[in-house]
């Protein structure tokens, strides 16, 4: 089979998946008097809404590694809107944001199309957090100062950098640009899979919640069997895909998207705590917005990338 006919064949295998759990999610919604709980039949169900959004729109990686960069650029944009707004702004706030949406944000992007490493790597870490507390310090507000440049520098780093690297891999084999497609649909078809079974683990066996004031559904059980079971998951998608050169690779990768997926959701769940809301936004309908459905790919792109980059060549 060659690479593009692989790819579609995956993309095949996705669209198959999805199909046959929206039919499972429909029939549960049907059938109250199985006796499940109708809330988390919703969830379940908004998931999935959520799912084909993602995948549908991952597709163009397929396609066009111009126009996937084009994508991840939106989306973060709009993720950082989300971020920015669920926390209040002062006016000497503004000009230091007008820098960040409209230059850091699009140059990232930019560098990335370009494959500069060297550059798109320090540019926000380095040149961009420096950049931001110095123009806020310029507006002359000092009221929250500290609290107000690291919400900026946060969103920044979360929402664009981290999210930055998941194009990025599409570079990681320069004449190999089939195979880096799978792999950026890896990393996102693994953190969709990781959620939906810690989802699972919770409400099946979850006991020991792992933090109440923070998240009161996440369990130990459902992280580490989520992470168990996102391992075989992978293990058999590596039978048919191959996206590393041993089997042990792709388990211990997968298992380690399912990890940091954990930590970005529990960590954005902080933030919206700390905020008293619920989501993110609404765009994704029926599930919170942007943000809300990506927080497990922001903070597993950069780990991913850089492993996989070790990986690949070694």
């Amino acid at each position: 089979m060659t690479p593009i006919q692989l790819n579609w064949a995956l993309a095949g295998t996705i669209v198959a998946f999805l199909s046959a759990a929206t039919v499972v999610g429909q029939l549960l919604a049907r059938q109250p008097q199985w006796g499940l709980n109708p809330a988390a039949v919703n969830a379940f169900n908004g998931r999935l809404r959520a799912w084909w959004i993602i995948c549908c729109l991952l597709a163009v990686a397929f396609l066009s590694r111009e126009v996937t960069i084009l994508l991840f650029f939106l989306v973060s944009f709009w993720a950082l809107r989300e971020f920015i707004t669920l926390t209040p702004t002062r006016q000497g706030d503004h000009r230091a944001l007008f820098w960040v949406f409209f230059l850091f944000t699009p140059l990232h992007y930019i560098l990335v199309g370009l494959d500069r490493y060297a550059l798109y790597s320090i540019l926000i870490p380095v040149y961009g957090f420096l950049f931001i507390p110095v123009r806020v310090a310029i507006a002359g507000d000092t009221k929250r100062f500290l609290e107000r440049v690291a919400k900026i520098q946060s969103g920044l780093l979360v929402c664009v950098y981290c999210l930055g690297f998941a194009p990025a891999i599409l570079d990681l084999e320069p004449d190999n640009y089939a195979g880096c497609s799978r792999l950026l649909f890896f990393l996102v078809i693994m953190s969709l899979v990781s959620e939906g079974l810690q989802f699972a683990w919770d409400r099946l066996y979850g006991r020991n919640v792992i933090s109440p004031n923070i998240n009161s559904t996440r369990t130990w059980e459902g992280m580490l069997g989520g992470a168990a079971s996102a391992a075989l998951v992978g293990m058999t998608y590596h039978v048919f895909f191959h996206p590393f050169r041993e089997l042990w690779h792709t388990a211990l990768v997968s298992m380690l998207i399912a990890v940091m997926g954990f930590a970005g959701a529990m960590t954005m769940s902080a933030i919206k705590r700390d905020r008293g809301v619920k989501d993110f936004g609404t765009l994704v309908e029926g599930h919170g917005g942007v943000l809300d459905r990506i927080d497990s790919i922001c903070f597993a792109a950069p780990v991913f990338y850089h492993v996989a980059k070790q990986l690949l060549i070694a």
